[in-house]
């Protein structure tokens, strides 16, 4: 759909709602989302991607504030790399196979 987030964008806009009302609303979307899709998981994995990936990784400038003296962030960023190699397989996996997501019993 052309325009879409345009129109996504209006609809928000214009509803009046204070940035804290939009905010709820994107959230209770995620929650519904989650509940009955596998869209939930993908977003949280996602999620801890962007958490450590650079250059705005905050997680890793978490880490670096704890490291000891002498661990540059360099370094930090360098050791996530195997661990945003495997969250973007496990991605990979959830696409492809989403019942691994949703847990269907039957």
């Amino acid at each position: 759909m052309v325009g879409g987030n345009h129109f996504v964008e209006s609809l928000l806009v214009g509803s009046g709602l204070p940035p804290i009302g939009i905010i709820l609303i994107m959230m209770l979307i995620l929650l519904v989302l989650g509940l009955f899709f596998w869209f939930g998981v993908l977003f949280c994995v996602n999620m801890q991607v962007s958490f450590l990936s650079p250059p705005f990784g905050p997680a890793a400038f978490y880490l670096h504030s704890v490291a000891p003296e002498g661990i540059e962030l360099v370094d930090i960023f360098k050791s996530v790399l195997p661990f945003i190699l495997l969250q973007i397989i496990l991605l990979t996996l959830l696409i492809l196979f989403p019942d691994i997501a949703l847990f269907l019993v039957k």
